[in-house]
């Protein structure tokens, strides 16, 4: 809704344009070929090597979990120092909603 509003794009032309491109990451991706968006990140096809697993219910026994294609992503600089920000506002108020608890707790033993 945001990007119509924005863009003065009907929105089903908006989400017409946003499913191709989507359909066109994921095509590549298949196709083997890393695909880079610009400011946003790099997502790259990747083959994961074969290794042991083992099953709890089991003890002793394993078995060879085969290499299969996964899609590794790797933010780009702008993400990357937008969600770092936000790591440090959340962090910001999560060590004064600790600090305002300890301060009403205290309160709260004094009045006792």
């Amino acid at each position: 809704m945001a990007i119509s509003n924005q863009t003065g794009m009907v929105q089903h032309d908006v989400f017409e344009v946003v499913q191709r491109t989507l359909d066109h990451i994921t095509n590549s991706l298949a196709n083997n070929v890393a695909v880079e968006l610009r400011n946003f990140g790099v997502f790259q096809p990747r083959l994961t090597k074969p290794r042991v697993g083992r099953n709890p219910n089991e003890p002793g026994s394993s078995f060879v979990i085969p290499p299969r294609a996964t899609v590794k992503f790797k933010a780009g600089k702008i993400m990357r120092q937008r969600v770092e920000k936000l790591s440090r506002e959340l962090k910001e108020a999560s060590e004064r909603e600790a600090a305002e608890k300890g301060a009403a707790a205290g309160a709260t033993s004094a009045t006792q």
